[in-house]
C-alpha cells in the first residue's frame, strides 16, 4: 500500500490508496486552480484508468467544465493537445512505470507541462482544504470525445523541419514493444509512416503488462531477442505513457538508456537549428560533448521534467531532456515525448547511413554508475550534502539539486530521493574504474 503525491502528480496503489473518492477529489481541485476553460483528459490504458477515467470526467463536468477526452493516448499526447489549443489545463491518468497495481493522475497547465512546485502546492492546498465549489448549472459540464489524437501526433512528428530533409527509410525492420500500453499504436504508426517494417512485441494496448513496466535492460530480453531473430536494424521500447525511449541496436543489445536524449541531440542539432541544450544533473556528458562539436552550450537543471522544461524555457533552448531516456523538443512541445524521439533517431540514422551500434561507437566512450545509501535520519542529509559540497577538490560545484561536482572528463551527483528516504549517488567517468572511485570518494565522505 502507498500514496505518493510529488511534483510528478499522484501515485498510489489500487483500492484503499486509490479510491474514486480520492481520484474526484484531486480532478475537482485541480479545476479550482483553473481559469475557466476546457480540461483535456487521456490515460495511458491500464485496465484500472477506465473507470478513472470516467471519475475524473464525471468530476470536471461537476464542475461546469468542458471535457476534452482523448481517451488511451501517451502523455506526451496529452500535453500536445493541452499546449496547442485553448485548453486550460490537462489530466494525464497513468502511473508511469509503475508495476500494474498502480496508477495516478500527472497534471498540467495551460501550456501542456506539468505542474511546478507553487502549481502543485496550490492544488494540494486546495485539496487539503476540500476548497473546490461543484457547479449549480443543472446541465454541467459538457465531454467532447476527440477522436485521431495518434494521427494528428503522428502528423505534427512528421512535419517537424528536421524530418523533412531525410528521405524515408526502405522497409527495414524495427521491432516495438510498448507494453501493451498507450505507446501501442502511435509508435508502430509513426514508424511504418517513415518507411519502416514493424514487428510489434507488445502493443494490444489492453493495459496488461506482459513483464515488468519499466524499460530497463533485465525487463527486455524478450525485446533484443525478437531484434535478432528478425534481422531488425533496431529495437523500441517505450515505457507505460509513452515519455521515455529506449533502444536496441541491430545486434539486439541495449545501448543504454543515456545514449537515447544523446542521439536526439546530435538529430536536432544536425538536422534542425543550433541553440542552447539542457538536461538534468544526472544525464551523461556525452550530451555537453555533441552540443559542444556544434558549437552550441549545454546547461543543467534539476531531476524533473519540469525543472528542464522551465530551464529550457529560460535558455530559448532547442532539445533537452533526461538521460531516463526522454527526448524534450519544442518544436513539437514542451514535454519529455517517446514519438518525438524515434523520430528524431531515426531521421539522424538515416541522414548517416550507419547502423545504430555504429554511430553509437563513434560517439566519446563514458562509464556511469548509479548507487543508493538507505537514509536511517533523513536529518543528516544537509549536513551529508554540505560536508560534500566543502570538501570535494579541484570541481565545479553546484547546489542546484543535492551536490554536483564536476571536471573536465567527470562527475559525481548526490542527491536525497524525493519519495524515498536514500540518497542517489551517480559518477560518470571514462572508464568504470575512475567512476568507482567518484563513488567511493563520495561513500567516505558522507560515512566520515
Amino acid at each position: 500500500m502507498a500514496f505518493i503525491r510529488s511534483i510528478s502528480g499522484l501515485r498510489a496503489t489500487l483500492g484503499d490508496d486509490l479510491t474514486p473518492a480520492i481520484v474526484a477529489s484531486y480532478a475537482t481541485a485541480f479545476s479550482s486552480i483553473l481559469p475557466a476553460g476546457p480540461i483535456v483528459v487521456g490515460r495511458d490504458g491500464r485496465p484500472s484508468g477506465v473507470w478513472m477515467q470516467d471519475v475524473v470526467i464525471g468530476a470536471l463536468r461537476a464542475c461546469g467544465r468542458t471535457v476534452r477526452c482523448i481517451d488511451l493516448a501517451t502523455t506526451p499526447t496529452v500535453q500536445l493537445f493541452t499546449e496547442h489549443s485553448d485548453a486550460v489545463g490537462g489530466i494525464a491518468i497513468t502511473a508511469s512505470h509503475n508495476p500494474a497495481p498502480w496508477n495516478g493522475l500527472k497534471f498540467l497547465d495551460s501550456g501542456g507541462v506539468f505542474l511546478d512546485a507553487d502549481g502543485n502546492a496550490a492544488l494540494w492546498h486546495a485539496v487539503d482544504t476540500n476548497a473546490p465549489h461543484l457547479s449549480s448549472d443543472q446541465q454541467s459540464g459538457i465531454v467532447e470525445m476527440i477522436a485521431d489524437t495518434t494521427t494528428q501526433h503522428i502528423e505534427r512528428v512528421l512535419a517537424l523541419p528536421a524530418l523533412q530533409s531525410v528521405p524515408r527509410a526502405n522497409g527495414e525492420c524495427v521491432v516495438v514493444d510498448a507494453v501493451n500500453c498507450s505507446g501501442s499504436y502511435v509508435i508502430p504508426a509513426l514508424l511504418e509512416a517513415l518507411g519502416y517494417t514493424v514487428v510489434r512485441l507488445y502493443t494490444d494496448g489492453s493495459g496488461v503488462f506482459p513483464h515488468a513496466p519499466e524499460p530497463l535492460t533485465e525487463n527486455l530480453t524478450e525485446l533484443g531477442n525478437a531484434v535478432r531473430q528478425h534481422n531488425a536494424v533496431m529495437g523500441v521500447a517505450v515505457d507505460p505513457d509513452g515519455d521515455r525511449l529506449v533502444l536496441f541496436d541491430e545486434h539486439g543489445q541495449p545501448i543504454g538508456e543515456e545514449r537515447t536524449i544523446a542521439l536526439a541531440t546530435a538529430a536536432a542539432l544536425t538536422l534542425g537549428s543550433p541553440g542552447a541544450v539542457v538536461v538534468n544533473y544526472s544525464t551523461t556528458r556525452l550530451v555537453d560533448d555533441i552540443a559542444a562539436e556544434h558549437g552550441c552550450t549545454t546547461y543543467r537543471a534539476p531531476v524533473g521534467e519540469i525543472n528542464v522544461v522551465r530551464r529550457m524555457q529560460r535558455e530559448n533552448a532547442v532539445i533537452g531532456g533526461e538521460g531516463s531516456g526522454g527526448v524534450i523538443y519544442p518544436a513539437c512541445h514542451a514535454g519529455r515525448d517517446s514519438v518525438v524521439g524515434v523520430g528524431l533517431v531515426t531521421a539522424y540514422l538515416r541522414h548517416r547511413g550507419q547502423s545504430l551500434s555504429h554511430v553509437c561507437a563513434e560517439f566519446p566512450q563514458y562509464a556511469m554508475i548509479k548507487t543508493k545509501v538507505v537514509l536511517d535520519d533523513r536529518d543528516r542529509l544537509a549536513q551529508d550534502l554540505a560536508r560534500v559540497a566543502s570538501s570535494v577538490q579541484g570541481a565545479h560545484i553546484s547546489t542546484d539539486d543535492g551536490v554536483h561536482c564536476a571536471w573536465s572528463d567527470r562527475w559525481v551527483h548526490v542527491r536525497g530521493s524525493n519519495t524515498e528516504p536514500i540518497m542517489r549517488i551517480i559518477a560518470e567517468a571514462p572508464t568504470h574504474a575512475e567512476a568507482e572511485q567518484l563513488i567511493t570518494m563520495i561513500s567516505a565522505l558522507i560515512n566520515g
